[in-house]
C-alpha cells in the first residue's frame, strides 16, 4: 500500500477527484492511504499566518520556514519528500511509474509567493512541477501528479495492456481509438481496424502514433528517433534516421 501524506493550508480540498473513480476505488480499496496535515496548525498566532513577507523586498509573501519546518517535523518521517512548483523539473510519466514504487510520499503543497528556501535546502525537497504555468497553490498540482501514481499502483487498471498503450509509455503519444457504430453522420472507422488482420492494425496503430508525435511533440519524436534509432513507417512524412 502506498502511504501519501500532503501538507496544506487547505486540507478541505482534498481528495478531490481523487475521491472519484479509479482513484477513488483504489483509495476506498486500502491501494493508497491518503492523509493530509493543515499547516496552519503548526501558526504561531491567533490568526493562523503561514507567511511572511520576502526578505530584500518585492511582490507577494512567502511560506515561513519556522512554521512549515515544524509540521515538517512532526509528520515527515521519511521517503521522497515533493514540493509543487513550477520552478521544479518537469513531471512525466516514467516519473510516475518511479514514484508508483515507492511505499511513502510526502507532498508539500506551496501557497502564495512561494517557500523559504532554507526549508528546501534542510530536507532536500525534491521540486516538480507539472507545467510551464503558473497555479493559485501547489494542491492541484499535487492531485495531478497523485492522479498519475495511484493508478499505476497493482491492481488499480483492470486490464494491464492499457498501460502500455497509453501515450508516453512507449516514447510516442498514442493513436487514434474508434469505436461503433462503424459509420457516424458519414465518418466511417478506418477499413484496417475492421479487417481482423493483428499485424496491420499494429503496423497502422504505429504509424499513426509516429505522425501525431511528430504534429503535436517534435520534441519526443526527436527523443524517440535519437533513442531508438527507428527506420520510420511507410506513409508519414518524417525523416529517417538513416
Amino acid at each position: 500500500m502506498l502511504k501519501v501524506k500532503v501538507l496544506t493550508v487547505f486540507p478541505e480540498l482534498f481528495p478531490g477527484f481523487l475521491g472519484f473513480s479509479l482513484t477513488g476505488k483504489a483509495l476506498a480499496e486500502g491501494k493508497c492511504a491518503l492523509a493530509t496535515v493543515n499547516i496552519r496548525d503548526f501558526a504561531v498566532d491567533k490568526y493562523g499566518s503561514v507567511d511572511d513577507t520576502p526578505c530584500g523586498g518585492g511582490a507577494g509573501m512567502i511560506m515561513r520556514p519556522d512554521i512549515l519546518g515544524a509540521a515538517l517535523k512532526a509528520h515527515y518521517k521519511g521517503g521522497r519528500l515533493l514540493v509543487m512548483s513550477p520552478r521544479g523539473k518537469p513531471f512525466s510519466q516514467q516519473l510516475a511509474h518511479e514514484l508508483s514504487k515507492e511505499e511513502e510520499l510526502t507532498f508539500v503543497c506551496g501557497r502564495f509567493e512561494g517557500i523559504d528556501q532554507r526549508v528546501l535546502d534542510a530536507y532536500a525537497a525534491e521540486e516538480i512541477s507539472i507545467g510551464d504555468y503558473v497555479l493559485t497553490g501547489g494542491e492541484q498540482a499535487a492531485m495531478v501528479v497523485l492522479d498519475a501514481v495511484i493508478r499505476l499502483l497493482p491492481g488499480v487498471l483492470g486490464n494491464a495492456q492499457s498501460l502500455e498503450d497509453e501515450s508516453f509509455e512507449n516514447g510516442l503519444l498514442e493513436y487514434p481509438q474508434y469505436t461503433r457504430p462503424i459509420d457516424w453522420e458519414g465518418r466511417v472507422v478506418p477499413e484496417v481496424l475492421l479487417s481482423g488482420h493483428h499485424k496491420n492494425i499494429e503496423n497502422w496503430r504505429k504509424e499513426q502514433s509516429l505522425e501525431i508525435t511528430n504534429k503535436n511533440r517534435p520534441d519526443l519524436m526527436k527523443k524517440y528517433l535519437d533513442s531508438e534509432k527507428v527506420s520510420v513507417y511507410k506513409g508519414t512524412n518524417l525523416k529517417s534516421k538513416g
